[in-house]
């Protein structure tokens, strides 16, 4: 497979089936940004090479399912409204996240007030990764009801809540820093 094919040279792409749209269109918008988030996610993992505590394998292999998973819903944004997708996002992956965030919160101390995003280098980028998600959240809620499953809306929303977590959750294994947010400044 050649990664280049000149077909989009001119400021369109393929949709799934086939539709060509222009590149800014807001679907290519959509699933850009959720690989954009996918690529953030994939760095902050990065970052935790060298760091071990006890579960953080079970972490890592959550995170490469998040990241298969995004991939599959972008799928599911550039498949025009009506058409058929091989792979579907259910209410299960949603019930996931929630189970994860409520595993991961149980080590962490309740927050009392906002805390600025920071830290150790991979939490600092699933800070950036959740506000990418929220972008891609809000981009998914313009395309309306010409998106073919409404459970992306849900599943985006939740994940961006887990990466709140997972950037709390990784700081408190290795030692980052939280930084509470100052009403004075």
């Amino acid at each position: 497979m050649r990664i280049y094919t000149r077909s989009g040279d001119k400021g369109t792409t393929s949709l799934i089936y086939g539709d060509r749209v222009a590149k800014n269109d807001i679907r290519v918008d959509a699933y850009g940004t959720c690989d954009e988030a996918n690529s953030m996610i994939g760095l902050a993992m990065s970052h935790l090479k060298e760091e071990d505590w006890e579960g953080k394998e079970d972490f890592a292999a959550f995170m490469r399912k998040i990241q298969t998973i995004l991939f599959h819903v972008g799928a599911e944004l550039a498949t025009p409204k009506g058409k058929e997708v091989t792979w579907q996002l259910k209410e299960d992956h949603i019930k996931e996240l929630e189970a994860h965030i409520d595993k991961w919160e149980e080590d962490l101390t309740p927050l009392k007030n906002f805390i600025l995003p920071s830290g150790h280098e991979a939490s600092a980028s699933f800070h950036v990764a959740r506000t990418v998600v929220r972008r891609a959240e809000r981009t998914a809620v313009a395309i309306g009801d010409e998106l073919s499953n409404k459970l992306v809306v849900s599943y985006l929303n939740r994940l961006s809540d887990l990466l709140f977590v997972a950037a709390r959750y990784v700081n408190h294994h290795v030692g980052g820093d939280e930084i509470p947010l100052k009403a004075d400044v």
